[in-house]
């Protein structure tokens, strides 16, 4: 599992590649928060293009990050997600709570703009 993000116009863009699960989860959120900590952030987007599985402690990842970004005022928004991982997040209640974009641009620009 690796793990790459990058600032764009005050969101941060965290791209995932490989399996996320419980072995992967724990460092990951350690990355992302350090990132946001360091940061005057307006936003986090996170594609999942490149995710091969995804189990629970997935899920966890992302609301945790979704608390972290709300409590200090900013949006979050999902990107590129695959159709098996749609069907998680619906199953889940996840797309009640983010919105998923098909491109990360417009991810970017949604969170951005909201």
């Amino acid at each position: 599992m690796s793990v790459n993000s990058r600032f764009e116009n005050g969101v941060l863009v965290v791209s995932l590649h490989g399996d996320l699960d419980h072995h992967a989860v724990e460092q990951i959120r350690d990355k992302i928060e350090a990132q946001l900590e360091k940061s005057h952030y307006q936003g986090l987007v996170m594609s999942f293009r490149n995710i091969d599985f995804m189990d629970s402690s997935g899920l966890g990842l992302i609301l945790g990050r979704l608390r972290t970004v709300s409590q200090h005022g900013g949006q979050m928004a999902l990107c590129e997600v695959s159709p098996p991982l749609q069907k998680l997040f619906e199953m889940s209640g996840l797309l009640k709570v983010l919105p998923v974009y098909e491109v990360e641009d417009v991810a970017v620009q949604a969170v951005k703009g909201a």
